[in-house]
């Protein structure tokens, strides 16, 4: 899976997980998937709520709009970002467009 694919109630990401990382980031990895980090332990969903605000951040819908699909106690997790498709993928593809 790439690591965005338009729907049309938004955008379906792949998303590498990092728990305990010094700061939080949220950023293009690989082809495959994002990489975030996160402050949060893996414990007690702690890491997903995290990722969840994190990922309403960058692209800029509140929280709610953010559902974790697959992955819940994985590193690798699936999420869907509902919204305008179209302004959400220029949004991920800014982040692969920054990307050194």
């Amino acid at each position: 899976m790439p690591a965005w694919t338009p729907r049309a109630d938004g955008i379906a990401l792949a998303v590498r997980v990092t728990p305990r990382a010094s700061r939080e980031h949220f950023a293009a990895g690989t082809p495959d998937h994002f990489v975030a980090r996160l402050t949060a332990p893996p414990v007690e969903g702690a890491a997903n709520a995290a990722l969840i605000a994190l990922v309403a951040r960058t692209f800029d819908v509140a929280k709610r709009h953010v559902t974790l699909i697959s992955g819940e106690t994985g590193r690798l997790k699936r999420l869907i970002v509902a919204g305008d498709a179209t302004l959400l993928a220029k949004i991920a593809a800014s982040l692969y467009e920054a990307a050194p």
